[in-house]
């Protein structure tokens, strides 16, 4: 494909909800999208539309991927922050998916990079230079429509997800925006952990109930009136419902791993042969980590798991990976790190649980 026709569309959809995550699309279309598929903001079509093109955008696109940031992520760093944290983790699997896709040894270069606004969040990044920002570049640009599109489906799903997580809120009819009936639930059963205390209207509901975020999301309990629901720990693109555990199970190992020092390189890293679960670094040493799930382990313990065949795979696609790649960029700061002299290392995470508590990460060998 000509490197001058590749333009990766970016947009941004839940900056001004009280709850849920921010959701960031990325989005080249490639050469072989539909012609005849009208795309546009996706806040101008129905949900029935939104979901017809995201099939279609997620089936013949070049690459598109979606960057989470969670309330909770959101609340420590600031909603501008989170914009670009939010945007280099999506962009990160689009680097992947093109050296994946492409015969060269080298990825296709971006021709632009197109952000709906007027910030460049990829600033400060060795992408800075290749961004254009265009205001209402949703309704005007067909990968930055498609990037709008397929965020806004992934969230929209999640919230609905939650509304089986958190029963009262009704967070699948308003998605987390501050409706009147979003704020009448707020007033009967108070914040829960998917809301961003950041915002004065939480705040200052947070503050009649007399509870805090650290209250709520280090435990089970939402308020008085909701003790029973639980806490999802992270934000999963996945959009049914085991796809979903995986997710969260993988972002609670990879923010455990973090805590640990670890810089992660890639998460749900697949190809048409192999895919590994999270790729980390630390010590001049990279991590091959499987994440195992189960909701009660005392089935059987994640080392169980790991059966010589599963093991042979993990080999497979850890000397697959390295073959690949001579180096990587990391996934939020999108910089170059060489793997050549690092030393390898197979491991194993487990987690359970309604929470997705850790329960161990080791070593294989």
């Amino acid at each position: 494909m000509d490197p001058s026709h590749i333009i990766l569309g970016i947009d941004e959809v839940g900056r001004g909800p009280w709850a849920g995550p921010l959701v960031v699309g990325a989005v080249i279309l490639g050469e072989n999208f539909p012609t005849d598929v009208q795309l546009t903001d996706s806040k101008k079509l129905t949900p029935k539309q939104r979901d017809k093109l995201y099939d279609l955008i997620k089936q013949h696109s070049l690459a598109s991927a979606t960057g989470w940031v969670s309330a909770a992520e959101l609340d420590e760093i600031g909603l501008s922050a989170s914009l670009k944290l939010a945007t280099r983790r999506a962009v990160k699997p689009i680097l992947h998916q093109l050296k994946s896709t492409t015969p060269s040894p080298k990825a296709p270069n971006f021709f632009e990079i197109i952000i709906d606004g007027t910030v460049n969040f990829l600033q400060s990044t060795p992408l800075e230079n290749r961004v254009s920002t265009l205001k209402k570049a949703d309704l005007l640009v067909k990968e930055v429509s498609a990037a709008s599109i397929i965020a806004k489906v992934e969230r929209d799903r999640y919230m609905s997800m939650l509304d089986t997580e958190y029963p009262g809120y009704g967070f699948g009819k308003h998605v987390g925006y501050g409706t009147a009936a979003h704020q009448s639930s707020l007033l009967n059963l108070g914040p829960c952990s998917e809301h961003r205390f950041s915002f004065r209207p939480i705040t200052k509901i947070a503050n009649q109930f007399n509870i805090t975020p650290e209250q709520i999301r280090q435990t089970s309990t939402i308020a008085p009136k909701t003790a029973s629901c639980q806490t999802p720990s992270a934000h999963p693109t996945g959009l049914d419902s085991n796809v979903t555990r995986g997710h969260l199970a993988e972002s609670a190992v990879a923010f455990y791993l973090e805590s640990q020092g670890h810089i992660i390189i890639t998460r749900n890293f697949k190809t048409k042969t192999y895919e590994i679960d999270i790729i980390s670094i630390k010590d001049n040493k990279i991590f091959f980590t499987e994440v195992k799930y189960r909701q009660n382990f005392q089935h059987g313990s994640a080392l169980e798991q790991i059966t010589p065949t599963k093991l042979s795979q993990m080999h497979y696609a850890a000397e697959k990976f390295l073959n690949d790649h001579n180096k990587l960029t990391t996934s939020d700061e999108l910089q170059t790190i060489k793997l050549n002299n690092l030393q390898p290392f197979l491991a194993v995470a487990s987690v359970s649980g309604p929470n997705y508590t850790i329960k161990d990460w080791f070593v294989l060998e």
